[in-house]
């Protein structure tokens, strides 16, 4: 599921998997592979992808659907 939530996401801001790769400092190929579903994506990359699209990682791999994030912990 959350290979479909990160093409989204990206489409929803008007990116192209190129530039996502490039925020994540891999390969635009590398990148399509997680959109695709052929490579899992590590949580420190679903992290930082979280805080990019101003959501959750919960958001990203279906375990809500809630767009927003949680507060912050302090």
């Amino acid at each position: 599921m959350y290979m479909e939530r990160l093409r989204t996401l990206r489409e929803k801001e008007g990116k192209l998997q190129k530039e996502i790769a490039e925020k994540l400092n891999m390969k635009q190929q590398q990148y399509q592979r997680y959109e695709n579903g052929t490579t899992e994506m590590s949580i420190a990359l679903l992290d930082i992808l979280a805080d990019y699209y101003n959501t959750s990682i919960d958001y990203i791999v279906g375990r809500t659907n809630e767009i927003k994030p949680y507060p912050r912990i302090k």
